[in-house]
């Protein structure tokens, strides 16, 4: 499988996709139990659909009921261990499913008196029970999404419950058994808090919006469309990756999974074009874990930053343009340079889909612009949301093969509430962080550390400031690895975010806020594919046959600018569009492009030739001036672009003569 040029067959896909995505590591059920799990998918669908549509109940018996659908479906669905009992459900994981039926239906049972009920847990039956929820969710968790998620949970609950045993600065007076388990699941600062939340109201109605387009064949139809535009230019199966991966990103909430489906096809692609296995893993990599930064779902954690960063969508969205245009720019920069230097070129016309077919289905891309709208006339998220998934039935029978057809709608109500499993779950496990940073105070503990660090090594505000951001950015990138979008930012904004915003204490600096929220939410996702825990980079070698850890290697120098531009965005937000002028904005997109192409040089060592390794730093300075927008760095940045590309041209056609003389 992973040495050949040719396409992954959907049971390849699958099983690699499960091999690096813990959520879609399930059981293949057969029989009644089988119709349990699809009665239970499809009753979690048809719930979140009346609530989106007539109202929400409570905010407790909304997200209990949730959280009750996710943990039982879970255990039926997700073995304990990757390769044991894969098509039966052993007795033990029924007596969990019916814990988690028993704990979740706890709250709408005694709703009244719980809500009435002062001072904490009342009895022993609530303790039992709050202790169950927390156990349930650790192991669900551990199930769907990993086990990297509950390490740090496990961490931050022995935080809690031995504080006074902690050293220094973090001790605490610590919570006793019966607070901590009060706060996890007898109030919303724990299990039953944000981050759960807006997974049973937002991110659920649009992972099934996501599950419709599917079924309207709009997936492949991004790849037929990325070929048809990219595919003749120099290099085109990298460029067809790029866009179909950056489009792609829009429905998928995984990196890994992006990975695979779209990869499937653009990594043989370039393999057979001559592009290296590495680079070729890591173009769809880098591309695939861009899908995630870019608008307008931004793998769910749009929705999930309107509630913790106090924002509204319209500012996120806007916000996340600029810096997912470089993002995906600078790739496209680097694979273009990387098709120069080794001389290769298009596909061949006969691979081209006819453009007559292809823009026929044009009208495909109507739910998406429906959503964008939507979302930016002001409508809430989740009428946007049903008024997607229903401009996504209506456009799909204008055609034959993209019709919406019973099956397809029931199969779409089911695929959508399995992709919500993970992240329910992965929501409820954040949520005991969440609740820990809270009742404690340590999220304020662990950024003052950090700028405290910062200043024990430095004295200028200036340079403390770049090394609050540095040990952000590497906090980020570990507390990341493994995680999925949603979980990952809930955790980075809940431990690394406290460091920068600590920052505003000092009269000289002013942050925004969501500038702090995109900083850390940037490195969460790039632990993707950074070493030596990238698993995106890891899934694209399972098709290109090449080494994980160069792959990764390789991604991340091809997502060079999601390393650099949050550091900008943060010393200037008018890459943010913030508190800018449209003349601001537009100089600082135009001068940032110019730099991607002069780092994107520096980092493939080529340009219009080969380029020394003196030629090579200067690229990268000049890049790096032109990318910061600020009148003087952009002048020096810009003398030094043109100063580079006159050298090379007076160079190529000084050695032109000897070329011919020889």
């Amino acid at each position: 499988m992973a040495t050949t040029n040719e396409a992954l067959t959907q049971e390849e896909q699958d099983e690699l996709i499960r091999k690096y995505d813990p959520e879609s590591n399930t059981r293949n059920l057969k029989g009644i139990t089988a119709a349990i799990v699809f009665i239970g998918l499809l009753s979690f669908s048809l719930f979140h659909l009346y609530t989106g549509a007539f109202g929400q109940f409570t905010a407790y018996i909304q997200r209990t009921v949730h959280l009750g659908f996710a943990l039982t479906l879970i255990f039926l669905l997700f073995p304990a261990r990757r390769k044991t009992m894969r098509q039966t459900v052993p007795w033990y994981d029924y007596l969990l499913a019916l814990a988690s039926v028993i704990v979740c239906g706890y709250w709408p049972f005694f709703y009244d008196s719980l809500v009435q009920q002062v001072g904490g847990i009342q009895s022993t039956a609530q303790l039992i029970i709050g202790i169950a929820a927390i156990l349930l969710v650790l192991e669900a968790t551990r199930r769907a999404v990993g086990l990297p998620i509950i390490i740090i949970a496990a961490v931050f609950m022995a935080y809690a419950l031995f504080g006074p045993y902690m050293p220094g600065v973090l001790a605490h007076r610590g919570l006793s058994i019966e607070q901590f388990v009060n706060a996890m699941y007898f109030t919303t600062q724990g299990i039953l808090g944000t981050p759960l939340q807006v997974s049973s109201t937002f991110i659920f109605l649009f992972l099934l919006f996501g599950a419709f387009l599917v079924q309207t064949g709009v997936g492949n139809y991004f790849n037929d469309l990325a070929i048809t535009i990219a595919g003749r230019r120099v290099g085109g199966p990298a460029k067809v990756a790029i866009f179909s991966s950056a489009l792609n990103g829009t429905i998928s909430g995984s990196s890994v999974a992006n990975t695979v489906t779209t990869g499937a096809y653009t990594i043989p692609m370039m393999k057979k074009l001559g592009y290296k296995p590495n680079f070729a893993g890591a173009v769809e990599a880098a591309s695939s874990t861009g899908g995630q930064i870019m608008p307008p779902i931004m793998g769910a954690a749009a929705f999930l930053m309107i509630e913790f960063a106090g924002v509204s969508y319209w500012e996120i969205a806007r916000a996340a343009i600029i810096p997912a245009i470089l993002y995906f720019a600078g790739i496209w920069i680097m694979t273009h340079f990387e098709a120069k230097r080794l001389g290769l070129l298009g596909l061949p016309k006969e691979e081209i889909p006819p453009k007559s077919v292809v823009f026929k289905k044009l009208h495909l891309l109507i739910p998406i612009l429906v959503i964008i709208y939507l979302l930016f006339a002001g409508f809430s998220i989740e009428r946007a949301a049903l008024l997607g998934i229903l401009s996504t039935i209506i456009v799909s029978l204008f055609l034959k093969e993209t019709r919406i057809t019973p099956s397809k709608f029931i199969l779409a109500l089911t695929s959508g509430a399995r992709t919500a499993l993970g992240i329910a779950a992965a929501t409820a496990c954040a949520g005991i962080i969440v609740g820990v940073v809270t009742t404690t105070g340590l999220g304020l503990t662990m950024g003052n550390m950090i700028v405290g660090l910062a200043g024990s090594i430095a004295t200028s505000i200036e340079v403390q400031l770049l090394l609050t951001l540095f040990f952000t950015m590497i906090t980020s990138i570990i507390i990341g690895m493994g995680s999925p979008t949603t979980a990952n930012y809930i955790i980075t904004s809940t431990i690394a975010l406290p460091a920068i915003i600590a920052l505003n204490s000092h009269p000289e600096i002013a942050i925004p806020v969501l500038a702090a929220h995109m900083f850390v939410f940037y490195f969460g996702i790039l632990a993707d594919i950074t070493p030596p825990v990238a698993l995106a980079a890891f899934a694209a070698t399972g098709i290109s046959g090449g080494e994980p850890i160069r792959t990764g290697i390789n991604a991340s120098k091809l997502a060079i600018a999601a390393f650099i531009i949050p550091y900008m965005f943060v010393l200037q937000p008018q890459l943010l569009m913030i508190d800018s002028t449209f003349f601001e904005i537009a100089l600082a997109f135009a001068t940032a492009f110019v730099g991607m192409i002069a780092i994107g040089a520096c980092m493939i060592g080529f340009w219009f030739r080969k380029i020394n390794w003196l030629e090579r730093i200067l690229s990268l300075a000049a890049g790096l001036m032109l990318i910061y927008p600020e009148g003087y760095s952009d002048i020096i940045g810009f003398i030094l672009f043109v100063a580079l590309i006159g050298w090379q041209i007076v160079t190529m056609k000084r050695n032109k003569p000897q070329q011919k003389s020889a």
